[in-house]
């Protein structure tokens, strides 16, 4: 057996270790079982299959959902977040070291969600009740498009419509055939998500637990695509999306920011997918909510820019806690988002939220004004989300939004309350940023000389394994 051999099936290997195995809190595979057409014998099977998709979109393993990378690396390139006892080089755009954080979460996902759209397309649609089949052909098609969609903001030019540089995509269950494959364009990347997420929103469920996916947040992770690529005719439709979330779906604004934090968490009306705990996961050593308050293996904390950010903001009171001791990382602060200062980790502190109506409401707003709508219509959206966050009339933050009379000054505003109100959520808030015209984003992220550092680096491993790739990101070394 030559080299190359070998490492494909040391690839292959532990990429259907991931999909055979799942989690106790989601569901389990039969034992010794594969996903393919043999496995996916009928809509129960399907449906336990089905879950270990989640479980791996959610980057599960038995004590935890690990889900936190979500939360801090965007929130650190954007300034907002870095390490306790010392500094990171992601602090100051240093992406080098950061190629792994969502690369093999992203492709485990991916694979798992192959095998079930390959075993359910398999089945005869009577072996299913009702319009099942396709809902859960579409729901796998949501997690593929999240996952591809994560590959394509942190791995791909996204912001060059025309880049050869995109997503090595995955549309087919990882076999020793079919592992070695070239990325496609950036273009080719949009449109193949785009696609998976109009299934969703064609034959996904109306109704699920909210740590499922819908037709309601395919629309949503839609409008994200989209406010992304910027083609002509994008925004109108974001903003088509948003009314029709906010017209027909079931999802009202949480009366409090703070409450959505502290008790609601997915029982929340306004969460349209979540991330639920594990089980075990508040009582894990290691869990989240201990690398916020010292008692775990790190420590995130909030920098001064995030607590400036917050000034004559009363989210600042939760938000931001007290100073940090550390000397090795001055002028940073506790980050009491999820987890209080002394607190104890629980279900509500553990939870994760990748989409959430105020998004709706922030990118609504945000086409709007790229689109040469009503600046009055667009403040009046992020005003009613900055007023469920405590504002009124007489804080400097609402204010700056009343006083932004160009469609510049405004898309700025819009920037700083997206990252008020979703800072170390899902990566928006660093999105929103990028959105921006350069020469401004460096004057918010001076570190950034160069878009170069918009993205991370392909991991070396995939030019190991898979020849057929292509060139690395620009910027970044392939050996």
């Amino acid at each position: 057996m030559n080299m190359k051999t070998l490492y494909k099936l040391l690839f292959l290997g532990s990429v259907l270790t991931v999909i055979y195995s799942c989690g106790k809190e989601l569901g389990a595979l039969p034992k010794n079982a594969k996903v393919d057409e043999n496995t996916i014998l009928d809509q129960g099977t399907a449906q336990i299959a089905l879950n270990g998709a989640y479980y791996n979109f959610a980057n599960a393993s038995t004590t935890r959902a690990n889900w936190q990378n979500h939360q801090i690396l965007p929130a650190t390139l954007a300034g907002y977040l870095g390490y306790g006892f010392g500094q990171l080089p992601q602090e100051d755009n240093q992406n080098t070291s950061t190629s792994g954080t969502y690369w093999d979460e992203s492709y485990k996902a991916l694979n798992a969600t192959n095998g079930v759209i390959k075993g359910v397309n398999a089945l005869a649609d009577n072996a299913f009740t009702g319009n099942r089949k396709k809902e859960i052909l579409a729901e796998a098609r949501f997690i593929r498009a999240y996952a591809h969609f994560k590959l394509l903001s942190y791995y791909a030019e996204w912001y060059k419509i025309n880049s050869t540089q995109g997503v090595l995509l995955r549309d087919e269950l990882s076999t020793l055939t079919n592992i070695t494959k070239k990325r496609s364009t950036v273009k080719e990347s949009y449109d193949f998500i785009l696609a998976d997420l109009n299934e969703t929103i064609a034959n996904g469920p109306a109704t699920n637990p909210n740590h499922y996916a819908t037709k309601w947040a395919a629309m949503a992770l839609k409008m994200r695509v989209l406010i992304n690529r910027g083609a002509s005719g994008d925004y109108a439709e974001v903003i088509q999306l948003a009314d029709n979330i906010l017209q027909n779906g079931p999802y009202v604004l949480e009366s409090s920011q703070q409450n959505l934090f502290r008790t609601a968490a997915l029982a929340s009306k306004e969460v349209i997918l979540g991330i639920k705990p594990q089980a075990l996961q508040a009582a894990d050593p290691y869990s989240k909510s201990r690398q916020y308050w010292p008692g775990a293996s790190a420590l995130y904390v909030a920098k001064a820019k995030l607590r400036d950010l917050y000034a004559g903001d009363p989210r600042q009171n939760w938000v931001i806690g007290i100073a940090n001791p550390s000397t090795s990382s001055p002028n940073t602060y506790y980050f009491t988002k999820y987890q209080v200062v002394g607190g104890t980790p629980s279900v509500t502190s553990e939870t994760d939220y990748a989409l959430r109506l105020t998004e709706v409401y922030l990118l609504k707003a945000e086409a709007i004004v790229r689109s040469g709508g009503s600046l009055t219509e667009a403040k009046n959206l992020v005003h009613l989300i900055q007023e469920k966050a405590g504002l009124t009339v007489a804080n400097a933050p609402y204010l700056a939004v009343t006083n932004a009379l160009t469609p510049a000054t405004l898309l700025e505003e819009i920037y700083k309350e997206t990252s008020r109100s979703l800072v170390a959520e899902d990566g928006s808030e660093w999105m929103a940023l990028l959105r921006l015209p350069f020469e401004t984003v460096k004057i918010y992220k001076p570190s950034i000389s160069s878009q170069i550092q918009y993205i991370i680096p392909v991991p070396l491993t995939e030019f190991r394994y898979n020849p057929e790739f292509g060139e690395q990101n620009t910027g970044y070394a392939a050996n």
